[in-house]
């Protein structure tokens, strides 16, 4: 303990005085926060990948998957009892494997994070608009099965015309999508015009794109 001598009276007998003070808690600046800590404070995390674990260690809002990054995950040792218990439920169905699969790493990272998890539609429909709504339906019925509300989900579905169209029939019946291959505007107006509760530009191919056509390797931050 730190003290001091009270001698401010002479008639008085000096006194021990404590100058102890509770430790000042640091202040956090943004030179202290990681480069995903700093993001946070702009905009808000999306995880784009199927590795439970990572999202865990970053903490995102939400959550999208496809099936390649699925795959990427399916492979890892430490999921191996995911992909296991999907292949039971197919029976045999490969399809159905795959569809219960891509559920299980969602509801898995739906543990996680607090916002929505997006869940990709096989990309063969693409241009079947029947065929997308009635397997965005099948998803969202073995989310169902394990407790998840749709209210948690946004069925992934590629922005053809047809997928436009499935997305505007599943938005009626309260299924919320996430239109994906973007890569104009004019299929951005065609989404919000259906009500899509969420886009998603194919940033780099755009930027591809442009640097192709250009005939640059990349742009500067302030182009």
């Amino acid at each position: 303990m730190t003290t001091t001598v009270d001698k401010s009276s002479p008639l008085q007998k000096p006194q021990l005085i404590s100058t102890d003070q509770p430790p000042l808690k640091k202040q956090r600046t943004v030179s202290d926060l990681n480069q995903v800590d700093q993001l946070k404070q702009l905009t808000t995390v999306v995880a784009d990948t199927g590795d439970v674990n990572a999202i865990k260690k970053f903490s995102p809002q939400d959550a999208t998957t496809n099936p390649s990054l699925i795959y990427k995950a399916a492979v890892m040792p430490e999921y191996a009892s995911i992909v296991d218990d999907a292949v039971a439920y197919g029976k045999g169905d490969l399809a159905l494997t795959m569809d219960k699969l891509a559920v299980a790493f969602g509801t898995e990272i739906s543990k996680i994070v607090p916002g929505y998890v997006s869940t990709e539609v096989d990309a063969r429909l693409s241009f079947d608009t029947e065929g997308t709504i009635n397997k965005a339906r099948d998803l969202i019925k073995m989310y169902d099965e394990v407790g998840v509300s749709k209210d948690r989900i946004l069925i992934k579905i590629a922005a053809t015309w047809e997928g436009v169209q499935a997305a505007k029939q599943l938005e009626k019946e309260g299924i919320t999508c996430n239109l994906t291959l973007i890569f104009s505007i004019a299929q951005a107006i065609a989404c919000a015009e259906v009500g899509c509760t969420l886009i998603s530009p194919f940033v780099g191919r755009i930027m591809d794109w442009h640097k192709k056509a250009k005939g640059v390797d990349g742009f500067a931050p302030a182009e």
